[in-house]
Parts: C-alpha cells; sequence; structure tokens
C-alpha cells in the first residue's frame, strides 16, 4: 500500500476524497492551508495497483501536486479484527512507481562515474591478483545494472528518449570500467595474461541463458513490493552485472596487452548481455502493466516495444549465430566441459588402469594457428597390470587423441598422463 499527499485548488479537497474512495483508498484525511493562495490537502492511503487509476482520475484537476511516498505503508483500518489480513494485501509496485524511479536513477552522472571508475579498480585488482572475492566486490560496486534495466523500461513504455539516455549510460560507465584497467595494466607494465583472466574469458554455449535470467530476476524484483520480496535489489543488481564488470575489465587488460582474442569474446559478452536483459525484462515489465500511455505520462509511443523487442531478438540471434559459426573461440567453456566427458569415457575402456582425476582446458587462444586443448589425467595402475608406465602413457594419449579428432572438437589435443600407484599393502 502507497501514502500519497494530494495537494488541490481550494475547495477541490472533496472531489478528491471522493475519487480516492472510488480507488479504495483508505485512512483519508483532508485539511486546508492559509496564506494568499490557500489549497486543499488530502492524506490517501491506496493499493499499489490503484495509484495509476487514482492518478489518471485526478488528472483534470488544474495545478494538482502529488507527493508519492516510495515506501510501503501499512494502513490499519476498522474492524480491529481484520487487521491480520489488512497486511498481508501485498501487491506489484504500480507502473507508474516503477516508471519514475527508473528516470530517477538518470539523473546524478559523478556518482554513476565514480562508481564505474572504483570498479574498474577493483576487477582490475582482482584479475591482476587471480583474487575471485574481489571480482565479486566489482561485481556488487558495478552501475551496470541501473542502465541495463533502465533500458527495458523505457522500451516497455515505448519511450525512445529513455533508451537512449539508459543505452548511453550503459556504454559510457563500460568504456570508464575499461579505460581505468587499460591505464592500470599499463601502468604496472602487465606482460600476460593472468589465469584468472583466462578462465573469464572463455564462453559457455549456454552463456546466453545468464543475461535473459538477469533480466526477469531484474525486473521481477523493480515490480514486487519491498515486503513481497525475498530477494533483495543488490542481489538482482549483482546477477545482473556478474557478466560485465569482468569481461569489462578483461577487455581494458587484453587491450593493453595486445590479447585482441580475449577483447573480442568480452565484447561478445557484454553485447549479448544488453540484448538478453533488455529482452527478458521488458516482455515482464510489459506483462506487469507497463504500457505506452499512463497517469502523468504521454510520451509513449506504441511501436517502440515491438521494435525494441525485434532488435533485441535479432541482435540475439546474430549474437548466437557469431558464436556458433566460430567453434570453439567462443564457446571454449563448454567445449572444455565435454572434451573431459569424452576423455574419461576413452579412459573407462583401458581395464589396467582407473580414472583419478581428469580436468580439460583451453590454453593460449593460438599456438602456431591452433586451438590447443591441454587435458591432464590422473590414473591408477590396477594391482597385476604388467605394462610399464611409458607404454600406458602412449596408449592412452593417442586413444584419447583419436576418440577427440573422431568426435569433431576442432583442436589440437595435447595431453598429460600421470601413473600412479597405491601403496604396497602392510598385510
Amino acid at each position: 500500500m502507497r501514502q500519497l499527499l494530494i495537494q488541490a485548488p481550494w475547495g477541490c479537497g472533496q472531489t478528491v476524497l471522493q475519487k480516492a474512495q472510488a480507488c479504495r483508498g483508505t485512512n483519508l484525511a483532508q485539511w486546508q492551508t492559509t496564506g494568499d493562495t490557500p489549497h486543499d490537502i488530502v492524506l490517501v492511503h491506496v493499493s499499489n495497483q490503484r495509484v495509476e487509476p487514482l492518478l489518471e482520475a485526478l488528472q483534470d484537476l488544474p495545478e494538482l501536486r502529488v507527493t508519492l511516498l516510495p515506501s510501503g505503508v501499512m494502513a490499519l483500518h476498522p474492524p480491529a479484527e481484520q487487521a491480520a489480513e489488512q497486511v498481508t494485501q501485498v501487491e506489484e509496485r504500480s507502473p507508474i512507481e516503477i516508471f519514475l524511479a527508473g528516470l530517477q536513477s538518470v539523473g546524478s552522472w559523478k556518482g554513476f562515474l565514480s562508481y564505474a571508475a572504483i570498479a574498474g579498480v577493483v576487477v582490475w585488482i582482482g584479475l591482476f591478483t587471480n583474487t575471485n572475492y574481489l571480482l565479486v566486490a566489482a561485481m556488487l560496486i558495478a552501475p551496470f545494472a541501473g542502465p541495463a534495466m533502465n533500458t527495458a523500461i523505457a522500451s516497455a513504455r515505448g519511450d525512445r528518449h529513455l533508451i537512449g539516455r539508459s543505452v548511453l549510460r550503459y556504454f559510457i560507465a563500460l568504456l570508464v570500467t575499461i579505460g581505468v584497467a587499460a591505464l592500470l595494466s599499463l601502468v604496472f607494465r602487465q606482460q600476460i595474461a593472468t589465469p584468472l583472466m583466462i578462465d573469464n574469458s572463455q564462453i559457455s554455449a549456454v552463456a546466453v541463458l545468464l543475461p535473459l535470467a538477469a533480466g526477469a530476476a531484474g525486473a521481477a524484483n523493480l515490480v514486487q513490493s519491498e515486503r513481497s520480496s525475498l530477494v533483495s535489489g543488490t542481489a538482482t543488481g549483482m546477477l545482473v552485472a556478474a557478466s560485465l564488470a569482468p569481461p569489462a575489465g578483461i577487455i581494458g587488460m587484453s587491450m593493453a596487452i595486445g590479447r585482441w582474442d580475449m577483447v573480442v569474446n568480452g565484447v561478445f559478452l557484454l553485447l549479448l548481455q544488453l540484448s538478453g536483459i533488455n529482452l527478458s525484462a521488458a516482455v515482464l515489465f510489459r506483462t506487469f502493466g507497463l504500457s505506452t500511455q499512463g497517469a502523468r505520462y504521454r510520451r509513449g509511443k506504441r511501436g517502440v516495444f515491438p521494435v525494441a523487442l525485434g532488435v533485441s531478438a535479432i541482435a540475439i540471434a546474430a549474437l548466437l549465430t557469431w558464436q556458433l559459426s566460430n567453434p570453439p573461440s567462443l564457446e571454449r567453456s563448454s567445449r572444455a566441459q565435454r572434451a573431459n566427458a569424452e576423455v574419461q569415457t576413452v579412459i573407462q575402456q583401458f581395464p589396467q588402469v582407473d580414472l583419478v582425476e581428469s580436468t580439460s582446458r583451453f590454453t593460449r587462444s593460438s599456438i602456431q594457428g591452433q586451438n590447443t586443448l591441454l587435458s591432464e589425467i590422473y590414473v591408477q595402475r590396477q594391482p597385476g597390470s604388467d605394462d610399464s608406465d611409458a607404454a600406458i602413457r602412449a596408449e592412452l594419449t593417442q586413444a584419447i587423441q583419436t576418440h577427440l579428432l573422431d568426435q569433431g572438437f576442432d583442436v589440437t589435443p595435447l595431453v598429460s598422463i600421470s601413473v600412479l600407484e597405491a601403496p604396497p599393502s602392510r598385510n
């Protein structure tokens, strides 16, 4: 439930009360101001979903002024025994509140750019020192969630002006973070990519699911009333920034050291993130009532919503086509996992050894023009096996390399096998 403080011309207070009652307003109060231009002041408590209908009903009053309190209230009224039912009637936020909150968030540039720069510093330290928890901290600081969600709100509302401002803020924030990371790499004379940079630059074939889920989660959090949401806004904001802050830092650092393959991967992720968030979030916002025309809002255009969704869908399709048509450069993470499963399948066919552990990962993007997949394998010799360690390694290596090539992996498989032996029995 929301609290509205409505200032109307003198003599219009009764009209406001009647329209508030028609919208099932509760705990109503009216008083008059004194002075040269007296006004009627009306205090109204109305459910979230009736805020916009009430404002629409009051639109014709001249010089209408409304103060909308953004936090929920508990308006208790007779009969007293129904208090429990009254406070449990929690509804989604009104569309006008969601939209105005988005507009308000695009006002400040200094704080916005400051957080983008600080996020660049934190993500650079995390990637440079191989510290994972600093990447999490950068996700919390990075201000990318705001403009990404505002783009979706503007798409649902059909507001071309807000779409332009939100997209501009999105890319400016990314450029600031990228620039800070690149500058720090140059200042500290970084020469090579760190292991954490390489790990985070590798893309999975299912990478598109993250922005779609992040957009839906962010929209659901903005729509839900603060007392009905079990997930904090910080958590959903971090989800939105999860695949933005590390790639932005990687782009800047990779530019400084000349690793253009990692720059391409980072750009791919940033474009995929914005397109996926806008697609899923805009659809969810539209489902919850954000439309092109509403109370105290007249600049939405009906054709903008389908066009914005169409552009996002086309962008996602183009990015996925690019990803799938250039294996394995844009799907190294998932291909490495599949390769590891194939490696284990091969080892199971050798009765003289048992698998202890195996890992498969892509190394540098290009070694003499090849896509290098490194498999590190530990096997334990079975009791009674007469084969030498060298013979086991040679046989397993040939079988694994042949199998990976036969399965269509467009890689150069390099295999490192360690044959281990259990300690002798003491019995």
